[in-house]
């Protein structure tokens, strides 16, 4: 006999109020009389408990936790989103907001240390071209006060609902300046864009590079100016890393796609019990970068929108994918409105790649903890015993690209070439730690002002000519043990990367691992973040193997250079 747990028999108007709200009559969603009396089993449910429980009862959040109980009987990826989430989101993915435009951090009195109180807030840089920018304020002002309020504590989100407001409105920013000077800023909050390309540039005379983080309402336009700026730096390959971008924006993966494929190509095609949440999405003639070779790079946390482009570059040999599996998400949401601005997130359809491929991995209703389990260990499975993994696939989730290249369903994408780098123990527990990001930040604050006056405006030379000398060497490691409990020694013996303590013949053979994650970090306590990518990515290792594979990815742009004939063209 099944037990259910009490939140799972709570309300009972939701379908009446989710009926209303949706403007449907509720004659029309109920198809059959077991779901009317379906429904009235859960109206009277509520009205017990809500008129007879021994205790008064919050029916808001009663009626939440059933509306949370039902969809976790549906998928994974169907969710309730509260009122007050639901703004954040929104934001994130129209790709812009009210704001002054700056990039802050707001570190702990403690470092390393999450429950510590928050330390003052610290502008990193000003955006270009925003009103922070236009008043003069500067890298290294520590933000003490808004609107004459102290905000000294404020955890990053606090500084942000402060700062932000609606555009053309006005706020009063006060800062400390090096020597403990206060200036008042009288700003005029203005629009301020939500960058989800955050890098791009020439990796050589020939090679570009562009980072999405997520897939926007704005993404395209944003691949867009930077793929112009890149072609005409002399751009003859692109890599487009996809790599930890969770999706977003569907139609923005569609429009960036169809900017590399030639007219007439399926690039996605959802299903559903649905008619009208079936679609095709098809390319058309007139693309910025049709012919020239692509490198897609990808890893376990490139889900959906990220998947739909690797899928459909990959099923129409127009790109060569190297990393990781994707992560596997093609259940499509759509968002449903509530009554008091909360949101049903709500799967409708599901995604399929042109070659036929269903995106998603497979999953037993909404238990997220299964799910999750179920899918790390077949990543895990893909990534030690890669070719007992694709001889366990069957034949049904064997699919064929234009040019007769098998690749493979049942869940994500697999890369045309896996790289899975063994990432040395030392070089992992520093990471793990987040060492080399918290002594870079204390070097540059112990003299920032000089740091600053040496290397503002000087981002290029300080890729080439910063150094990371034998004193700051010693010092990072002293820090490392003295902040996070990690011990060189010469003793074999003793060598345990579970205590973090390691060889440290080990740490001296990935000395220029560990030199370039500090000026990578040092670059972007000084010029914001976009400037990581170009420093981190020459030891990156799936970066830096990917650039031996050209040859495959020129391979693939001949099936698409002009004049020659048209391959088979996947259509649903």
């Amino acid at each position: 006999m099944k037990h259910f747990k009490k939140r799972y028999i709570l309300p009972a108007l939701l379908l009446l109020v989710l009926g209303t709200v949706l403007g449907m009559k509720i004659d029309a969603v109920i198809s059959s009389t077991d779901t009317y009396e379906q429904l009235r089993k859960l109206e009277e449910a509520f009205l017990i408990i809500n008129q007879r429980y021994v205790d008064e009862v919050e029916a808001e959040k009663i009626t939440e936790e059933a509306i949370v109980s039902m969809l976790a009987e549906l998928d994974p990826h169907s969710s309730y989103i509260s009122a007050e989430e639901i703004a954040q989101i929104q934001e994130s993915y129209r790709g812009s907001f009210g704001g002054i435009g700056i990039w802050f951090e707001v570190p702990r009195l403690e470092d390393g240390d999450d429950d510590a109180p928050y330390d003052t807030a610290r502008v990193i840089s000003t955006i270009a071209g925003g009103p922070s920018e236009a008043a003069g304020v500067m890298g290294g002002d520590r933000i003490v006060a808004v609107d004459g309020k102290p905000v000294i504590g404020f955890s990053d989100r606090e500084i942000q609902n402060v700062l932000k407001g609606p555009i053309g409105t006005r706020v009063t920013m006060t800062v400390e300046r090096f020597g403990g000077k206060k200036i008042d800023f009288e700003l005029t909050r203005d629009r301020i864009p939500i960058y989800s390309v955050t890098s791009s540039y020439m990796v050589d005379d020939k090679t570009g590079y562009m980072r999405i983080d997520r897939f926007a309402v704005t993404t395209y336009d944003e691949f867009v100016e930077h793929l112009k700026e890149l072609n005409q730096q002399g751009m003859e390959r692109l890599v487009i890393d996809l790599r930890d971008n969770g999706g977003g924006v569907m139609q923005s993966a569609v429009k960036i796609v169809d900017e590399l494929l030639d007219g007439g190509r399926t690039i996605v095609y959802t299903k559903s019990r649905n008619a009208q949440y079936n679609a095709i999405e098809r390319s058309r003639d007139g693309g910025m970068f049709e012919h020239a070779p692509v490198i897609v790079l990808v890893n376990e946390s490139s889900a959906s929108a990220s998947e739909i482009v690797a899928g459909a570059l990959q099923d129409h040999d127009r790109a060569l994918i190297v990393g990781r599996r994707t992560f596997g998400k093609g259940l499509v949401q759509n968002q449903f409105p509530l009554a008091d601005g909360s949101v049903l997130q709500m799967t409708v359809s599901r995604y399929y790649t042109p070659s036929g491929r269903l995106i998603q991995t497979p999953y037993k209703n909404g238990d997220l903890e299964d799910y999750y389990e179920q899918k790390y260990a077949s990543l895990n499975q893909a990534r030690l015993n890669l070719n007992d993994y694709i001889e366990s696939i069957p034949d049904s989730m064997k699919f064929q690209t234009d040019h007769g290249r098998t690749v493979f369903g049942g869940g994500g994408i697999l890369p045309d070439y896996i790289v899975n780098p063994e990432i040395p123990e030392v070089v992992r527990g520093i990471t793990r730690k987040g060492t080399a990001f918290r002594y870079a930040r204390q070097w540059f604050l112990s003299d920032e002002q000089a740091i600053r006056d040496a290397w503002n405006g000087r981002e290029a030379d300080f890729r080439t000519a910063f150094v990371v000398d034998e004193a700051m060497w010693q010092d990072f490691w002293a820090f490392a043990e003295a902040e996070d409990g990690i011990t060189l020694t010469d003793d074999a013996e003793a060598v345990d990367p579970e205590a973090f303590v390691f060889a440290r013949s080990s740490a001296e053979a990935e000395r220029a691992t560990f030199e370039t994650m500090l000026k990578a970090y040092i670059a972007r306590q000084i010029y914001g973040s976009e400037a990581v990518p170009p420093i981190i990515n020459t030891i990156d290792p799936v970066f830096q193997e990917a650039l031996q594979l050209w040859d495959r990815a020129e391979a693939l742009a001949e099936y698409h250079r002009p004049g020659r004939a048209s391959s088979n063209r996947s259509s649903y």
